[in-house]
Parts: structure tokens; sequence; C-alpha cells
């Protein structure tokens, strides 16, 4: 890797639909791959035709979060002083960059910025993205483009996705990296609640942008207290008292368990024995994350590069 002031970061797996289309984005910066076992020609194709990309495959899928982590700690290693992550399905315009960088060395107090994400063809935003900057999120965004008023520099957010995070080097040695309570789903979002607990902020850079060529899958009903509807409901819980913004997390787990224990009796004096055994599906899974949602929170109130 160029010792560069930036370094991207990009968690591949079986990436070979997009790969040559996102790493033709990344020139000339420096690039760290990191293969999440992929059972394609990925590795093959990066190592034939990209030489100069550090790759850093993986014996074992290790998720998003800790993925991605791996290459940030390489590239602080390296001399960055910043890193942007971005997703395999996704492709830099431009000078998208350039101009995060310049920004953020402006803004410190930014410790996350993200481009506008448009869906693959670049001719309208990526729906996920659209409710990133909904009015509830941002009363400007919206309203600035319709009423044609002057773009701000940076629109404010609570959370985007980490399709396309530029992170500077101080935002990752007080928040650290991602955690892995998370695997797949969440961990960019507990993310954004750490950085602002430490006092960073999120923003969308309305002169930025990538391309996000993501699949356009159409929701599945999800029969309830399947093992699909339970995985979903465990992430919730994680996502929801692992926010360390929440001084007594703990406590409203510990109210919830005593929610559903009421309801499991009412339900076995109302002879409801199928809903009973249902809910003590839900206390199960409380009782299996308590733990790790303790540990994590003590980790994550301390500055600090926990995971890195």
């Amino acid at each position: 890797m160029n010792d560069l002031s930036v370094a991207i970061i990009i968690v591949t797996y079986n990436a070979m639909p997009w790969i040559s289309k996102c790493l033709e984005s990344t020139k000339p910066y420096p690039v760290v791959v990191v293969d999440n076992a992929s059972q394609d020609e990925t590795l093959n194709y990066i190592k034939t035709n990209y030489p100069e990309i550090t790759l850093l495959p993986q014996d074992t899928n290790l998720g998003f979060g800790q993925a991605n982590n791996i290459g940030i700690s390489y590239a602080l290693k390296k001399g960055a002083e910043s890193v942007f992550l971005l997703n395999q399905d996704a492709y830099l315009v431009n000078d998208c960059l350039e101009n995060l960088v310049s920004v953020q060395k402006n803004n410190p107090e930014y410790g996350i910025l993200s481009p506008i994400h448009l869906n693959g063809k670049g001719n309208l935003l990526d729906k996920n993205f659209s409710h990133y900057v909904r009015y509830d999120a941002n009363p400007y965004f919206y309203s600035d483009f319709v009423l044609n008023i002057q773009k701000k520099l940076i629109y404010e957010v609570p959370f985007v996705n980490a399709a396309g995070w530029l992170l500077s080097k101080k935002c990752l040695e007080t928040v650290g990296g991602f955690d892995p309570l998370f695997f797949h789903y969440g961990e960019d979002d507990n993310y954004c609640q750490r950085a602002n607990y430490h006092g960073f902020k999120v923003g969308v850079v309305p002169t930025t942008f990538l391309k996000h060529d993501r699949e356009n899958r159409k929701l599945q009903k999800v029969e309830k207290y399947s093992k699909q509807y339970l995985d979903k409901l465990e992430r919730g819980y994680i996502l929801k008292y692992a926010d360390i913004n929440i001084p007594d997390g703990l406590i409203s787990l510990k109210n919830e368990k005593y929610r559903l224990k009421k309801t499991i009796l009412k339900s076995n004096l109302k002879l409801r024995f199928a809903t009973a055994n249902q809910i003590k599906k839900q206390l199960a899974i409380l009782d299996k994350i308590k733990l790790d949602i303790e540990n994590s929170r003590n980790v994550n109130i301390r500055k600090g590069k926990h995971y890195l």
C-alpha cells in the first residue's frame, strides 16, 4: 500500500459481478481488500489484474464489521490519516473521495462523512439512502434541493449506511472499530451510535457521489416466530440495548424480560400455551444476549481503538 493520507478498504465476498467497476473507480488511491473466503474467482481476479492492491484473504467469512476492522487496522499501521470504507458493489464518481477528504480536514467534528448514494445507473437516489436524509433526519436536505436553495457544505444526519464512509483517524482512535457483537446487520447503526456518544457527527456531503449497484430484493414475508423472525428480533434487541447513548439500557432489558414473563404467565392462565411457548423464545433471546450486551457497553463507553 502506498503511503498516502487516505486508504480505501473494501470487504469482498463473491464479488465478481462488481469488482472490476469498483476497483477501477478507486484509482489512484491505495486500496486494501479484505476477502471473506470468496468461493468464486474474486481473489484470482484481483491478484491477476490489480497486483498493486493489498489483498488480505481470510480463511472464513468474518462478516462485514470484523473484516473491515482488519483492513482499517492495517491501513492505520501504514500511516493512513483516514480510511474510506467502500462496498464491493459501489463505485466512486469522479473526485468524490478527494472532496470528502478536504471537507473532513476542515470539519474534524465529523468523524463520519458520506457521499450521496445513487443507484447503480446513477440516475436516481439509492432507495435506502433516501430514507437516511428524510425530513426527520435533516429537514433541510430535500428542502434545499426542491427550493433551489444554496446547498450546505454538510448535512448532518443520525445515520447513513457504511457503503461509503470516510472515517477520520481521530474518530477511529476514539471510538474504535466495528463491534464484533454484530456480524452482518446493525454494525454501522451501532457505530454511528458510538460515534455520537463520543462527540462525533455523521454527515452527508452533497457535492460528492457514489453509485450503489445493489440488488433490488423484494421484501419477503417473514412468518412470526420462525427462525428468520427470531434472528431479526435478536439483532433488533442487540442494537437497542447496546446503544450507549441510553444510559439505562440494561435496566430497559431487565424490564423487557419482566414484561415478557408477565405475558407468559397471563397466556398460561388463559390456556394459550402455544403463545406462551413462543414468547418464551423471545425471553430466551434476552437471556442469551444479556452478558454480551453488558460487555459491549462496558467497552464502548470508553475511548480507545477497540476491536482494531
